[in-house]
C-alpha cells in the first residue's frame, strides 16, 4: 500500500513538492511504488492560466529528498534557513534531475518529512530554485506553497523566540540582493565557502561583495604580553616602562600567529580589504592589520546589546566611503554574528532599501546565526529611521552635486503681538528675522477683521440658466447672460440697441463654449438627432433651448463663438489617443548589469532558451559546477549530492545576553 502524502504542490510542469508523515519513506521504496500502474497522488489546485499538464492517469513520478543530506546545524536553539551553499547544491541537484534523460518522462517530486523544521527548509529550497533558476518573482515562487502552514525560523538566542522569520522574508531578501548585485551565483564558489566558514580555517563569509563578516582573530601570545605589560605599568605606578622589550619584530610575531589568523591576513591582503572594524574587546594587536596596509577602526559595544545611533552613523559613513572608493570592509565581533550582522544589516537598509526582516533573512542564509536576541527587534524598530537617514543623505548629496549650498535652519516666526495701533502704524517683523516673538492669542483684531470681511460685497458671479429654460427677450442690463443661436438670426426677438460705444458689455467678455454649445451646433450643421440614448429629451427640447453665456448679436464676437464651437466639435469627433497607462506600482524584476539578471521569463527564453522542463539551458553556475556538488548519474542510480564535512563555529550560547 502506498504511503499517503499531502497533495502535490505544482511548481512547473515537471516539478512538485509534498510531505510525508515522519519518518518519511525511503525514496527507493517510493519510486518502486510509483512505478506500479495506477499510482496517482493527489494534486493541489493550480492557478488559472498556468502551464498545461498531461493527464494524471498517464503521468509517472520520481521522488527524491534532501532531508538527510542538507541539514541545518544549530548553534543553540536556532534553526533554518539553510545556508547559501546548500541552496546552491539544491539548485544544481534539481537541475541535474530535470536534465536526466532517463527521467525525461517523469514528474519530479521533492518531498520531506512533515517535521516542521525539515518541511520549512525543503519548501524554501524549492521556492528558491523557482526564483533563482527559473527566474520567477518572489510572489510567484511562493504561490505554490502559499496554502501550507510553516513553522517560522528563529535566532540563536536563549529562551523562547519572540521574533520570527518566514519563507517570504527569505525569498524577498535573496531577490533584493540579486537585484542590487549583492548575490551572484555565477561568482559563488561553494568550495571556498565551505572551507573558510570553518573555525580552523578562519570562520568568515562574504555577506555582500563589499562586506566580510568574520569571527574575531585570537592571538593568545599577544593577549598574555598585553596583560603582563598592563600589570607591569600598574606595579611601576606610572614610572614608565622600557619600550625596547615590547618592540619585537612584527614579522617574528606573525610567524607565531594561529593558522586561522594567518589565513585571514593572507586572504584579506589579496582580496582588496581596505578596512577592518572591530566591535569586541581586544584579542589581537591591531598593528597586525596595519602592517599589511589594512586600516583598522574600533567601534566597541557590549555583546548581545544594540549600538548607539552615533556608532551606526559612524559605521555607515566610514563603510560607504570605503565601498564607494572600490574597497571592501571586514567586520567582526567575537563570533561575527550578532553585533556584526546588526551593523551590516543597518547599512543594507540604509543603502539598498531592505526591510529589517529581509536583511536578517538574507544574512542568515549567507552566514547562519546572524543577528541575535534583542538585536532583531532593534533593527525592526530602527529601520524606518535608517531609511529617513538615506533620504536626507541623498537630498544633501544632490544639493552638493548641483552646487546648491545647504540652507541654514530657519527659526519659526510668529505673528506680531496684538496692539491697539492702526494697521498702518504696526511694526512688522521681517520674514528672514530670527527674532522670537510671543505667541498671539486671538482677540479683538480677529473679530474686527472678520466683521470687515463680511461687510465687503461678494464679486459678481455668472448666473447659471436652468437647463430647460427657453430663451426670452431681455430688457435688463447689458451683462445679462441669454441664449443666442449660433449661425442663426432670430427674426421674432427684440434686440436691445447698442450703447454709445456700439458694443454691449456682454459682447466684450470672452464667450464661453460648453459641451452643450458644441453639441447643438453639430446638430444644426449635420441635421442629425442626438443619440438614441436620449430620445425623450430630444423631443422636448430644441437646439434654441440650450443655455449659453453669449450675446444676442450676430457680430464678430458671435462669429468667433461659432468658430470656436465648430473647432470644439471637430476635436471631439477626432479624439486624441489616450494617455499611456501609468506604470504599475507592483515590484518587478529589475534587470541588473550582470548577464544572468533578466526582467521576464520571455527575456530568459530569448537569451538562453528554455527546455520543456522549464529550466535554463545555459546557466553557467548550474551546468559547469556539478562535479563538485553532485554525484553523476549511472545506469543504476540517479544524480545525488556529495557528502561534505560539517561546519563548526566559535559561537556559543553563553555569548548571548538574556
Amino acid at each position: 500500500m502506498a504511503p499517503k502524502c499531502e497533495p502535490l504542490c505544482f511548481f512547473s510542469d515537471r516539478l512538485y513538492f509534498t510531505t510525508f508523515p515522519h519518518p518519511p519513506p525511503n525514496p527507493q521504496v517510493l519510486n518502486r511504488i510509483a512505478a506500479e500502474p495506477g499510482y496517482q497522488p493527489r494534486l493541489r489546485e493550480r492557478a488559472r492560466g498556468g502551464p498545461s499538464v498531461s493527464p494524471d492517469d498517464s503521468a509517472s513520478y520520481y521522488f527524491f529528498t534532501i532531508d538527510d543530506q542538507l541539514l541545518y546545524l544549530s548553534f543553540f536553539q536556532d534553526w533554518g534557513p539553510l545556508n547559501i551553499a546548500m541552496v546552491y547544491k539544491a539548485c544544481i541537484l534539481i537541475h541535474e534531475l530535470l536534465e536526466d534523460k532517463d527521467l525525461a518522462s517523469h514528474r519530479l517530486v521533492l518531498y520531506s518529512s512533515d517535521d516542521p523544521r525539515r518541511k520549512a527548509n525543503a519548501a524554501l529550497l524549492m521556492a528558491l530554485y523557482s526564483m533563482i533558476v527559473q527566474r520567477r518573482a518572489p510572489w510567484e515562487a511562493f504561490h505554490p506553497i502559499a496554502e501550507m502552514e510553516f513553522m517560522p525560523f528563529r535566532d540563536a538566542g536563549r529562551g523562547p523566540s519572540d521574533f520570527n522569520l518566514n519563507i517570504q522574508d527569505c525569498l524577498w531578501g535573496i531577490w533584493k540582493a540579486m537585484q542590487n548585485g549583492l548575490c551572484d551565483m555565477n561568482e559563488f564558489s561553494v568550495e571556498d565557502y565551505e572551507f573558510y566558514e570553518k573555525v580552523e580555517n578562519g570562520d568568515w563569509n562574504w555577506l555582500t561583495p563589499h562586506f566580510i563578516a568574520f569571527a574575531s582573530p585570537v592571538d593568545t601570545n599577544w593577549i598574555k604580553r598585553d596583560k603582563e605589560a598592563k600589570e607591569g605599568k600598574t606595579n611601576l605606578s606610572g614610572a614608565g616602562v622600557d619600550s625596547s622589550s615590547s618592540n619585537i619584530s612584527n614579522l617574528a610575531l606573525q610567524r607565531k600567529l594561529p593558522t586561522p589568523f594567518l589565513n585571514c591576513l593572507d586572504y584579506f591582503e589579496k582580496r582588496n580589504i581596505k578596512l577592518v572594524v572591530r566591535l569586541n574587546t581586544e584579542l589581537y594587536d591591531r598593528n597586525t592589520f596595519l602592517d599589511r596596509g589594512i586600516d583598522h577602526m574600533e567601534l566597541y559595544f557590549d555583546d548581545g546589546t544594540n549600538p548607539t545611533d552615533e556608532i551606526v552613523r559612524t559605521f555607515i559613513d566610514v563603510a560607504d566611503r570605503v565601498i564607494e572608493a572600490g574597497g571592501v570592509v571586514a567586520v567582526h565581533c567575537k563570533a561575527g554574528l550578532g553585533r556584526t550582522g546588526t551593523l551590516i544589516g543597518a547599512y543594507m537598509i540604509w543603502k539598498y532599501g531592505f526591510t529589517a526582516n529581509e536583511a536578517i533573512a538574507f544574512m542568515r542564509i549567507v552566514r547562519p546565526g546572524s543577528v541575535v536576541g534583542p538585536q532583531q527587534q532593534y533593527m525592526y524598530l530602527k529601520q524606518l529611521e535608517w531609511a529617513k537617514w538615506a533620504a536626507v543623505d541623498e537630498f544633501q548629496k544632490a544639493q552638493a552635486t548641483c552646487g546648491v549650498p545647504s540652507a541654514a535652519p530657519i527659526a519659526p516666526v510668529t505673528p506680531p503681538a496684538e496692539t491697539d495701533e492702526e494697521p498702518d502704524t504696526i511694526q512688522t517683523t521681517p520674514t528672514n528675522s530670527l527674532t522670537t516673538l510671543p505667541p498671539v492669542t486671538p482677540g479683538r483684531h480677529i473679530a474686527t477683521a472678520a466683521a470687515k470681511a463680511k461687510a465687503i460685497a461678494p464679486p459678481g458671479q455668472p448666473r447659471k440658466t436652468p437647463a430647460k429654460r427657453v430663451a426670452q427677450d431681455s430688457d435688463e442690463e447689458d451683462s445679462e447672460d441669454i441664449l443666442p443661436d449660433l449661425n442663426f438670426i432670430p427674426t421674432t426677438r427684440k434686440v436691445k440697441a447698442a450703447g454709445p460705444r456700439g458694443v454691449t458689455s456682454s459682447e466684450q467678455r470672452p464667450a464661453r463654449v460648453t459641451r452643450s454649445t458644441a453639441g447643438a451646433a453639430n446638430i444644426r450643421k449635420t441635421g442629425m438627432a442626438p443619440p438614441p440614448s436620449s430620445p425623450a429629451k430630444s423631443s422636448r427640447q430644441g437646439p434654441n433651448k440650450i443655455p449659453r453665456l453669449a450675446t444676442t448679436r450676430t457680430t464678430s464676437a458671435a462669429k468667433a463663438v461659432a468658430a470656436a464651437a465648430s473647432h470644439q466639435t471637430q476635436l471631439r469627433t477626432t479624439r486624441a489617443p489616450p494617455s499611456p497607462t501609468p506604470p504599475s506600482r507592483l515590484p518587478t524584476l529589475i534587470p541588473s548589469k550582470k548577464p544572468h539578471h533578466v526582467s521576464s521569463l520571455s527575456e530568459v527564453a530569448n537569451i538562453t532558451g528554455f527546455k520543456r522542463s522549464g529550466t535554463l539551458t545555459s546557466d553557467a553556475w548550474v551546468a559547469n559546477n556539478t562535479a563538485a556538488v553532485v554525484v553523476p548519474a549511472s545506469k543504476s542510480t540517479r544524480p545525488g549530492l556529495r557528502s561534505v564535512r560539517r561546519r563548526r563555529s566559535s559561537f556559543s550560547s553563553a555569548d548571548v545576553v538574556a
